[in-house]
């Protein structure tokens, strides 16, 4: 079912969103039939619910929405999606009561319920139609909604059907979409070409490691987007629990998110020189895997001592970020399911950033905020430099002690980018642990729409 809304022009029933202080003062305003039947409905504005009103003929003429307090819709993303698979079939359109300022991201929500993982069992929801309300920008918001999908699907496959292979082709797929040119290094290549770390980590599997180079756009600022695309983490020769190791599907997440804003960027035509780099691998487990205490050379020239296999995302991205970093572009970006020290510290639904840039930060968090994609900044702690040095080699994979594990992750990364000013990296999770509004519980995108509303002004389009 495609993530769109009902033609403008299409017969749609009224619906009325109302908050609890609403509620009776629209009832009285209302025909004798409709007071008695929303009052013996017992219909009182609360969050999420919906109630249907009958005409005439006993088919349905209207429907109102509850849209709850102020203080209850903070605390859910779409308050409106709530309701959505409680109205009948049909089509709606928004008659009264949405706040103008609430009409973007509440309308994306509803497109959004309708999205569903249907590649190996059931159907995906069948929510009914909208009308896009007035001074919604119909076509960017169902490029933003199914460029979300793209995003989700990609981190629902398991790694059987989205390993190295199928990810490399998902994102040969959206460039022939958009007309973008894609270039792949692979297996024994990839050292050829100096990306040592990239092989490394991903040579024991039977799929080879690849890097992805996606370009698109001829003029304009130049932006790079670096995706962690390990379509599957064993942990390595430091190998996981069974526990630890079951949403390992999803630890190609940066990957998919990056794709998903790539193809953001590409269907709205943004003026920007598009760099889309993906090191997708598989962290296996073989006769050929890498091994505590190897000590690898980056493509930057930096060793790095490997204290942890399972610490594998940063070296992957440490390759593809040094050569993001060559270009000296305006603006690299960099997004990895990276460290679970992220998900102690602000749980599964905010993507905490890092940037040393303050401007760069606020219209990042700005975007978020105006995009119903929440982030929270968090710091390069540059004291925290000598967490990553081991003595032996340059850096530190993993460093002991335990504290602070997703600042050294980005302090460690932080080392590949040093000719590029402006960088920001996103340590999310991309996962929803249960069903909520807009959000089936499963992959789902964190970060690339407050990017998107943070463009005009990061890279002054």
């Amino acid at each position: 079912m495609p993530l769109a809304f009902a033609a403008a022009d299409a017969p749609a029933l009224p619906l009325h969103v109302l908050e609890p202080g609403d509620v009776d003062l629209w009832v009285a305003q209302q025909s004798d039939a409709v007071r008695a039947w929303v009052n013996a409905s017992n219909f009182k504005g609360a969050l999420g619910a919906a109630l249907m009103i009958p005409g005439p003929d006993g088919a349905p003429e209207r429907a109102l929405v509850g849209y709850g307090t102020a203080a209850q819709r903070a605390r859910v993303r779409f308050a409106l999606a709530g309701a959505v698979p409680q109205l009948a079939p049909g089509t709606y359109r928004i008659a009264e009561g949405l706040p103008a300022g609430d009409a973007a991201t509440e309308s994306l929500g509803w497109l959004l319920s309708g999205y569903g993982f249907a590649r190996y069992h059931g159907t995906v929801p069948d929510v009914p139609d909208l009308v896009a309300p007035d001074g919604v920008d119909a076509a960017r918001t169902e490029i933003l909604a199914t460029s979300e999908a793209l995003t989700r699907d990609l981190i629902n496959t398991p790694a059987s059907d989205m390993g190295p292979e199928a990810l490399e082709q998902a994102a040969r797929d959206l460039a022939a979409a958009f007309g973008a040119r894609v270039a792949v290094t692979k297996g024994q290549t990839l050292l050829d070409e100096n990306f040592p770390m990239i092989h490394a980590v991903g040579r024991a599997a039977v799929q080879e490691p690849r890097l992805v180079d996606l370009r698109w756009g001829d003029a304009g600022p130049r932006l790079t987007l670096v995706g962690k695309g390990v379509c599957f983490d064993t942990g390595g020769l430091n190998i996981k629990p069974g526990s630890s190791m079951g949403l390992m599907k999803k630890d190609m997440g940066g990957a998919a998110n990056v794709l998903g804003l790539a193809r953001m960027i590409m269907a709205l035509d943004l003026p920007v020189q598009l760099r889309v780099l993906i090191p997708a691998v598989e962290n296996s487990i073989s006769a050929d895997s890498f091994r505590p205490q190897d000590i690898l050379t980056s493509r930057k020239g930096l060793t790095v001592e490997i204290n942890n296999t399972d610490a594998e995302g940063r070296l992957v991205l440490a390759d593809a970020l040094a050569l993001a970093d060559e270009e000296q572009p305006d603006l690299v970006i960099s997004m990895a399911t990276l460290t679970g020290a992220a998900r102690v510290a602000v749980g599964p639904d905010l993507a905490p950033f890092y940037v040393d840039d303050d401007a760069v930060a606020a219209a990042l968090a700005d975007g978020g905020r105006r995009m119903a994609d929440p982030l929270w900044r968090m710091p390069f702690w540059t004291p925290y430099e000598a967490m990553i040095e081991p003595g032996i080699a340059d850096l530190d994979n993993a460093p002991s002690g335990g504290f602070a594990g997703s600042i050294t992750a980005a302090l460690f990364l932080r080392r590949f980018v040093t000719e590029t000013p402006r960088y920001v990296h996103f340590d999310i999770y991309g996962w929803q642990p249960s069903s909520a509004p807009g959000r089936t519980k499963g992959g789902f995108l964190q970060g690339p729409r407050a990017i998107l509303a943070g463009l005009p002004e990061l890279l002054n389009l």
